[in-house]
């Protein structure tokens, strides 16, 4: 579709939607897992500013988006909150890794 409008501007738009596809995503991950994670204290969610809101400033994770809106946030989480196990059977990537080395050197 691009390539009609514009024949020889020699735009790949495919690579450039998915690098910001993941990039929202990413981003709605971590304000995701501040608001609804298992460390979510003193995090709020601003819904006149769409900013994450917090109580302690020096919280590390909320460096980039302290002071920067994330409009998508609601949007996105209609579409990938499905996909987030949550609930007592959830893990985080350090679970994991503790899991792995321990059946390591179990066997």
């Amino acid at each position: 579709m691009l390539e009609k409008v514009l024949p020889h501007a020699m735009l790949k738009a495919k690579p450039k939607l998915e690098s910001r596809i993941r990039t929202l995503k990413r981003d709605w991950t971590i304000v995701y897992d501040m608001l609804s994670g298992k460390d979510n204290s003193g995090f709020g969610w601003n819904e006149h500013r769409q900013m994450v809101v917090v109580e302690d400033v020096s919280h590390k994770a909320t460096g980039q988006f302290r002071h920067r809106s994330f409009p998508y946030y609601d949007q996105l989480t209609s579409i990938y909150a499905k996909d987030r196990a949550n609930g007592k059977d959830a893990q985080t990537i350090a679970d994991i890794v503790e899991e792995i080395d321990s059946e390591d050197i179990a066997i």
